[in-house]
């Protein structure tokens, strides 16, 4: 096993917006960190969305500190996106390490271990930016392994053209659904079926309606609840390029069907079977912080639980273990939240060091 002989003052886990944001909040402060990254290549999650979704599409990118992020555009986000993020890196010089993909974080003395296959470092401070995306989430539906059709999740979308002609349903009540529904209407036959009905927006969504939105994912983490998205308490709204869809009736939705059967889905304990070729799983994400578990960070109920008591979009640390930030987490789930996260986990490293250093002289 290769252990790293240096004790660094930080690690951060995840190259993404977050992780990106706090490793410049870090090396502003002058505090000696790397960057672990699971990927080949920059790009974060942002490599891996689907073609079709262009800059005009996504919610906004935010910018990284002192770097303008790219505008809306045609051109493809798993492009542009990366792209930026790679300039990034190399125009500040971030210690990035890849591909090295973390399998656990322990606690030893007064250090944390990280640990990446053969690999070893030793670390005062921890700050974790994996995001989500490689934690897809389905439910299981009685019967859903007798499926014969297709079967896929966000993360395996490959464009509406794949669906061409066939007859889709779209399960999920988040901004993907929406949007798989908008390209998808026009060229195949769509179903769509949510857990609870979809709140539709009917206002602009301002800087107001966002931190109400956070303010309420920030709650559930400081009790120590699973964090929920933050689109689910911002409610939904329709694009240009998603009027068509809704001119063809793609937006009625129906409740969540009772079971799946090898030809479909049935409703209303069996009288009602709708017959489907693909069902498109748009049902979101879980936290990836499965490598943390040696800390015991979670809670009964089943979240890290976050200190809160500064700023909510600043809530990056855990109650458990002040060493550990968790950016990109809860309420700092979003680009924008991931800046301001990455600030205030450097500011949170810091404090934790020089508490350190005055009880060691």
């Amino acid at each position: 096993m290769h252990v790293h002989d240096q004790i660094l003052d930080s690690l951060v886990i995840g190259a993404g917006q977050a992780g990106l944001s706090t490793s410049r909040h870090l090396a502003r402060r002058g505090i000696d960190h790397v960057v672990l990254d699971a990927a080949e290549r920059p790009g974060g999650a942002w490599q891996h969305r689907w073609d079709s979704l262009s800059m005009a599409d996504v919610h906004g990118v935010a910018d990284l500190p002192d770097a303008i992020a790219p505008g809306r555009s045609d051109r493809r986000a798993n492009v542009v996106v990366p792209a930026y993020f790679s300039d990034y890196e190399r125009r500040f010089d971030l210690p990035v390490v890849r591909p090295v993909l973390v399998d656990s974080v322990s606690s030893e003395g007064g250090l944390l271990v990280v640990t990446a296959g053969e690999r070893t470092w030793r670390t005062r401070t921890l700050v974790n930016a994996t995001g989500t995306w490689t934690q897809p989430f389905v439910p299981h539906y009685p019967g859903i392994e007798t499926f014969a059709g297709e079967q896929l999740h966000t993360v395996d979308y490959p464009g509406p053209q794949h669906f061409a002609g066939r007859r889709v349903l779209v399960v999920g009540g988040g901004a993907s659904a929406v949007q798989f529904l908008g390209e998808l209407a026009p060229v195949a036959d769509t179903l769509w079926v949510t857990r609870r009905p979809p709140v539709w927006r009917t206002d602009d969504f301002d800087p107001e309606a966002g931190l109400a939105a956070v303010t309420l994912v920030a709650d559930r983490v400081r009790r120590g609840l699973p964090p929920t998205s933050v689109v689910g308490v911002t409610g939904l709204a329709l694009r240009p390029q998603e009027l068509e869809a809704e001119r063809l009736g793609a937006y009625r939705r129906r409740p969540m069907f009772d079971r799946i059967e090898p030809t479909g889905v049935r409703w209303d304990a069996g009288a009602v079977l709708e017959r489907v070729d693909v069902i498109l799983w748009a049902t979101g994400f879980r936290p990836a912080i499965g490598h943390l578990a040696p800390l015991r960070l979670r809670t009964p109920a089943g979240g890290i639980q976050l200190d809160v008591s500064g700023a909510v979009q600043s809530a990056v640390t855990a109650v458990r273990d002040p060493r550990v930030q968790l950016v990109g987490y809860g309420p700092s789930a979003s680009t924008i939240g991931a800046n301001r996260a990455g600030r205030a986990a450097a500011i949170a490293v810091a404090r934790v060091l020089a508490e350190d250093d005055d009880l060691s002289a």
